[in-house]
């Protein structure tokens, strides 16, 4: 276990020394100033204003930009240290294969959830100085399922990092799972797939099996509990799961299956390093 914090921490300190973790700060950090300036939290659309407004903007950006983002800067971390001969020079001193992947793993989940959670205690300390009705309640849950879509495609990313040979090859699939998460939202698979009349427990199935759909409809969810927004699929989620269920398993199936890609790109980077 101390090897593996040990690998963290370098992992987290060659973070904050590189371009994309600046930029990934930057752009997170930039948008919540920008919506502030903006005026977004004095606006009032559909009986949502304050900070509500703000994290509700932030929710459309999220499930956009921040998959690609961690996908994109994951995907070539075991490679680039293969390639570069660092994974050599680690593996010289009594650290095992388990300790330097997992400990890549957990610095990498540092380094990607950590500038997201900071936009919002950004939003928050911002909206208390303003002297903004601060809901804490949403803001955690909000945290929760940040944390939980960061794990998901962190262990997705690893997986391929773990699957690729070259990193072209490992940017390449990230963007086609990015592009298939994306096309497989809710709206867009329940139109193909009633165009083949498949059955609607099948569609339901393969949308929430998306970890960006169950991000969206749980964090559409706790600004609109009945969610209209996503129209006939509420009442399948509604009626299968109920508000607080689904809550729940917005926030455990996504690490589980974030967990379940880790220890499968695990046992593929054993095989390929020990091949």
């Amino acid at each position: 276990m101390k090897n593996t914090i040990l690998i963290a921490f370098l992992d987290i300190k060659e973070s904050f020394r590189s371009k994309w973790f600046l930029i990934y700060l930057l752009i997170f950090g930039g948008l919540v100033a920008a919506f502030f300036i903006s005026g977004v939290t004095n606006s009032r659309v559909l009986g949502f204003s304050g900070l509500s407004r703000l994290l509700l903007l932030f929710i459309q950006v999220c499930i956009i930009i921040l998959p690609i983002f961690i996908l994109v800067s994951t995907v070539r971390a075991i490679l680039q240290d293969k390639e570069s001969n660092v994974l050599e020079y680690l593996l010289s001193f009594p650290i095992n294969l388990r300790e330097y992947y997992f400990g890549k793993a957990l610095g990498r989940l540092f380094g990607i959830f950590v500038p997201v959670f900071l936009s919002l205690v950004l939003a928050v300390i911002w909206g208390v100085i303003k002297g903004v009705n601060v809901p804490w309640e949403l803001f955690l849950l909000y945290s929760g399922l940040l944390f939980c879509l960061c794990i998901s495609f962190l262990g997705i990313a690893f997986l391929i990092s773990s699957l690729a040979k070259t990193a072209e090859i490992a940017l390449a699939l990230a963007f086609f799972v990015w592009l298939v998460a994306l096309a497989f939202l809710d709206l867009l698979l329940i139109a193909i797939l009633m165009k083949y009349q498949v059955d609607q427990n099948i569609i339901f199935a393969v949308a929430l099996a998306n970890p960006i759909e169950v991000f969206r409809i749980a964090a559409i969810g706790l600004f609109d509990p009945a969610l209209a927004v996503i129209g006939p699929a509420a009442y399948f989620i509604l009626d299968t799961f109920g508000r607080v269920n689904f809550l729940i398993f917005a926030h455990v199936y996504p690490i589980f299956l974030g967990i379940l890609c880790l220890v499968l790109g695990f046992v593929v980077f054993c095989k390929k390093d020990l091949a």
